[in-house]
């Protein structure tokens, strides 16, 4: 009843910027837990940030914490990833997911709908 796309990954140098959007279909968008996860060569997929329903409660992956901001627009059914001062070790593909309890967590099981995934490379 979700769908979830990705967009706005990309090749950047290390310190630079990228800003990932996430669209979501459906009608309960605003009811949703929000979240992005990662997965990297060789590596787990891994948590990144999550948003709860209300955008009260963030929160993010202890390396990331402070470089990365989480956010939403429920109007235009977005979530959105800022990834600042990027990393080569930032390098992976980057999964939009919902939860429809809208709950957040750092839990890859708390999620119901995923997304396609968007490329985020960084060049040292």
């Amino acid at each position: 009843q979700v769908q979830l796309v990705e967009s706005g990954g990309g090749l950047v140098q290390a310190g630079g910027s990228l800003r990932l959007s996430c669209a979501a279909s459906g009608r309960t968008f605003s009811s949703y837990a929000m979240g992005w996860f990662r997965q990297a060569p060789g590596k787990e997929r891994e948590f990144v940030a999550a948003i709860d329903w209300s955008a009260s409660i963030t929160y993010y992956a202890d390396s990331m914490k402070g470089r990365f901001t989480i956010s939403r627009d429920n109007a235009k059914n977005t979530m959105y990833l800022q990834l600042n001062s990027l990393k080569p070790e930032d390098t992976a593909v980057y999964y939009c997911t919902a939860a429809k309890t809208g709950v957040a967590s750092r839990a890859p099981s708390n999620y119901d709908y995923w997304g396609q995934g968007t490329q985020v490379t960084v060049s040292s």
